[in-house]
C-alpha cells in the first residue's frame, strides 16, 4: 500500500526534534564527564598536595629530629627565656628582681635607718674614747717599763777592711747622720741643765730641752777624725737607750761593755764613764717634748793587731740603776749583743 502524502510529511517534522534532543542529551553527558574528570583531576591534586604537605612535614619532623630539637623542646626554651626575663624583671607585675618598688623602697629605707644607727654607736664609741685619752702620753704603756738598747752602726755584726774606705764608708754614714742633731750650733740653743738631777717640768706648757753637744764625744763625735777610728782598726760604736715616757731612772746609770772572750778588750767611753746623766729625763713624748734628744754613750773599741781578724762578741749593758737587763725573754730589754771583725 501507498502511504498519503499527509503521513509522508509528518516523518520528517520529527526527525529534527529528536536529533535535538540527542544532541543536547549528548552535551550534557558531555559536560558531566568534563566535570567528572575536573573533579578527579582536583581530587588527585589535592591527594598530591596533602603527599608533598606530609613529605614536607616529614622532612621537617627529620630536620628536627637530626638538630636534637622537637617542639617541646622549642616550647620549653621558650618558656625558659620568658622565666628568665621575667626573673629579672616582670612586665606583668611590674616587679624587678623578684620585688615590686614598694618592696625596694621598704627594704631600702630599713638598710639606710639600720646602718645609719651603727654609725651612730660607732662614732659615739669612738668620741667616748678619745675623750679618756692624753695627746702627748699613751694611756697604757707597762709592756716598756725598761727601755732597750740599740746601737749604731745598725748592724748586727760589723765587719770591714781598715784599708780600704769604700768597706766602712756605709757604717761611718750612719754615724754621721745619727750625731746631726747633736750639732754644737744646734744644742746652743737648748738649756743647760743641772747635771745629776732630774729635769722635771710636769707643770710646764713647753717643755725644755737639755744640751747634749756632739763634740762630748771627742774621738767618736766625727769632728776631730771623720772615720770614726775605723781607717785605724779602733772602730766607734755609738749607744742610745730608746725613749720611754716619764722615765726616772734610780741611782746613777752608766753604760758598761765587755767583750766575751779570755783576756779583757781594752775599750774608751765618751762621756767618760759612759755615764747618762739624770737631767735628761724624764721624756714627756715627741709633741710636749718637741726637739729632746735622749743622751747616747761612744765606745770606742782599742783593738791591736792581734785582734785583726778575729770575730770579736761584744755585750753592753746600763747598770747602776734600778733598770732591768737580765730578762731572758728580751735580749734588747737593758742590753744589746754586737760582732765586729776588723781586717788589714
Amino acid at each position: 500500500m501507498s502511504s498519503s502524502p499527509q503521513d509522508q510529511n509528518q516523518e520528517p517534522n520529527q526527525d529534527p526534534k529528536e536529533e535535538m534532543k540527542e544532541q543536547k542529551e549528548e552535551v550534557k553527558e558531555e559536560v558531566k564527564e568534563e566535570k567528572q574528570e575536573e573533579t578527579r583531576e582536583e581530587k588527585k591534586e589535592e591527594k598530591e598536595e596533602k603527599k608533598e604537605e606530609k613529605e614536607e612535614e616529614k622532612k621537617e619532623d627529620k630536620e628536627e629530629e637530626k638538630k636534637g630539637e622537637t617542639k617541646e623542646e622549642k616550647e620549653e626554651k621558650k618558656e625558659e627565656k620568658e622565666s628568665w626575663k621575667d626573673s629579672f624583671y616582670n612586665p606583668r607585675t611590674g616587679e624587678l628582681l623578684g620585688r615590686t618598688a614598694s618592696s625596694w623602697g621598704l627594704i631600702l629605707l630599713f638598710y639606710l635607718v639600720f646602718y645609719g644607727f651603727l654609725a651612730g654607736m660607732f662614732t659615739l664609741t669612738m668620741w667616748v674614747m678619745l675623750q679618756t685619752l692624753d695627746d702627748n702620753v699613751p694611756r697604757y704603756q707597762d709592756r716598756v717599763a725598761n727601755p732597750g738598747l740599740v746601737i749604731r752602726p745598725h748592724a748586727a755584726e760589723i765587719s770591714f777592711n781598715r784599708s780600704d774606705p769604700a768597706n766602712y764608708n756605709q757604717y761611718t754614714q750612719q754615724l754621721h747622720d745619727l750625731l746631726q742633731n747633736y750639732n754644737d750650733s744646734r744644742q746652743e740653743g737648748n738649756d743647760l741643765c743641772l747635771v745629776g738631777e732630774y729635769t722635771e717640768q710636769d707643770d710646764e706648757p713647753i717643755k725644755r730641752v737639755c744640751q747634749f753637744k756632739r763634740s762630748t764625744l771627742r774621738q767618736c763625735s766625727g769632728l776631730p777624725d771623720t772615720g770614726f777610728g775605723y781607717a785605724e782598726g779602733k772602730p766607734c760604736i755609738i749607744i742610745k737607750m730608746n725613749r720611754v715616757i716619764g722615765l726616772k731612772p734610780r741611782g746613777d746609770p752608766y753604760i758598761n761593755c765587755t767583750a766575751k772572750r779570755d783576756s779583757p778588750l781594752q775599750m774608751q767611753y765618751f762621756p767618760p764613764e759612759g755615764r747618762l746623766d739624770k737631767m735628761f729625763f724624764p721624756y714627756y713624748g715627741k709633741r710636749a717634748h718637741a726637739g729632746y734628744v735622749q743622751p747616747v754613750v761612744a765606745v770606742q773599741l782599742l783593738l791591736t793587731k792581734e785582734d785583726y781578724n778575729v770575730e770579736q762578741t761584744i755585750e753592753c749593758k746600763v747598770e747602776g740603776s734600778d733598770l732591768r737587763n737580765d730578762d731572758d725573754r728580751d735580749k734588747f730589754m737593758g742590753r744589746v749583743t754586737f760582732r765586729v771583725k776588723v781586717s788589714e
